[in-house]
């Protein structure tokens, strides 16, 4: 693995975590940083690369979190570093509303080559996933001459007004800030491990009971957009039953809906192909996309079908930094490297490697009398764990904290999701080396021995 900044790819300890400094960073956090802004884990970021961060206090800590899917490439990649580099020199903003530039006009031919779907495309860069997915909608809305727009059950799609009113879970994300935008439907989610008749039932029954409140309580004719992640994200990595996203997608095609899929978590190699939509051939008519777009740099589009994109009128779409020069570079030079160092095939043998672990946890604690692995699931590097309390599935977030807990003080940092708050999220970034990955599954282990 090449890097601008190399780092020992090793775990080392040499304080408590968080250590000294990180405490006295974190004491300045709390008296000038609303407190609105919360942080997983205070441990204060000096340096990152590969698979590590090290820290302040000259801590090294496994990565499992890749800054929430960001850092896919490595939080340093070389062909990152050079391109914005190189870019920052040239110079740093025009605003391409007023003079553009050719780096915005590269992106989009790459985001409109790699995205699903060979018909004519036209893209649009934004600065955040919620700010993507907010053009989506302004998008889908002129293209149809419709408002409602419907989202899923476990959805999270941003913090922004209407993207809150599209996230399904209330804390922390909604709760005191609405009233939210209107015309917004939700409809259920085929979540195979918490489907009622089965998992085996779940695509089908899904499909027809979100149709159902489509067509009549809101009225096909009336939907501008619908809008679902591939894999749910902050949901709990939720992998909807195979057939239902096809069903959803027959059905949006059939009453002229523009079918949106938001890859902001799961696109550019997460899953282990470019988009999470390849896995079943789903071919989204507008594609949302950030995080992993531009090595760590504030990026995101909308990309999709060149008659839908282009309803919005001249001056419809834009806002100062989107599509910022320096970003722009960085996502070329994560591109190149997805592409050079096969990103697609380390994140499929990271899946190999993780789920094949985690079953076996699964299988070692399933007789446990404190907390139980109710399943493992998702694709490539992007992997999770439902905890449930023993004897049934119902929700353990109390245990599912202090095994995040005992890994943060292990150096091993995991991340939590789920609507119920009792899944462990891994997202390694996908140039981790194995033995980082391996000694992070062991940390992992360890702690749920100890809870």
């Amino acid at each position: 693995m090449s890097a601008a900044t190399p780092l020992p790819q090793e775990r080392r300890l040499v304080t408590a975590i968080p250590g000294p400094k990180s405490q006295e960073l974190q004491a300045r956090k709390l008296g000038a940083v609303a407190a609105g802004v919360g942080t997983t884990l205070p441990v204060y970021v000096s340096r990152a690369n590969g698979g590590v961060l090290e820290d302040v206090d000259g801590n090294s800590l496994i990565d499992f979190g890749s800054g929430i899917a960001v850092t896919n490439v490595g939080n340093s990649a070389e062909a990152v570093v050079a391109k914005a580099s190189e870019q920052l020199a040239a110079f740093t903003h025009t605003c391409f509303m007023v003079t553009p530039y050719e780096g915005y006009v590269a992106v989009a031919e790459q985001l409109n080559e790699l995205t699903p779907g060979d018909h004519e495309k036209r893209t649009a860069l934004f600065n955040s996933g919620a700010e993507a997915v907010e053009n989506a909608v302004k998008i889908a809305r002129a293209h149809t001459k419709r408002t409602a727009v419907v989202v899923f059950d476990h959805g999270y799609h941003g913090r922004t007004n209407l993207t809150m009113g599209l996230t399904a879970k209330n804390m922390p994300y909604k709760q005191g800030f609405g009233p939210f935008a209107p015309d917004i439907h939700r409809v259920p989610v085929a979540y195979p491990y918490r489907w009622l008749t089965g998992a085996e039932n779940c695509a089908a029954e899904a499909a027809a009971q979100a149709i159902e409140v489509i067509t009549k309580q809101i009225g096909a004719e009336n939907v501008a957009a619908i809008i679902i992640e591939p894999i749910q994200g902050e949901g709990g990595f939720i992998e909807p039953a195979k057939g239902f996203l096809p069903a959803i997608v027959e059905f949006a095609k059939a009453n002229g809906i523009v079918f949106v899929a938001d890859e902001i978590q799961t696109g550019f190699c997460r899953t282990g192909q470019w988009f999470a939509c390849d896995d079943e051939g789903v071919v989204p008519d507008l594609i949302t996309t950030a995080k992993g777009i531009a090595g760590g740099l504030p990026l995101a589009a909308v990309t999709g079908r060149a008659e839908i994109m282009d309803a919005a009128h001249a001056g419809g779409l834009g806002g100062t930094y989107g599509g910022n020069p320096v970003a722009c570079a960085a996502a070329l030079g994560a591109v190149e490297t997805m592409k050079a160092e096969d990103l697609n095939g380390k994140a499929q043998r990271i899946g190999e490697i993780m789920l094949g672990r985690l079953r076996a946890m699964a299988e070692k604690f399933a007789d446990s009398d404190r907390v139980r692995i109710g399943e493992v699931r998702g694709r490539g590097a992007m992997i999770a764990v439902e905890l449930v309390k023993p004897g049934g599935k119902e929700p353990h977030p109390e245990a599912t904290a202090a095994i995040a807990k005992a890994c943060h003080a292990e150096g091993l940092v995991v991340l939590t999701a789920g609507t119920y708050g009792n899944v462990l999220r891994f997202l390694p970034p996908l140039v981790i080396p194995e033995h980082l990955l391996n000694e992070g599954l062991d940390i992992l282990e360890g702690a749920f021995a100890a809870v």
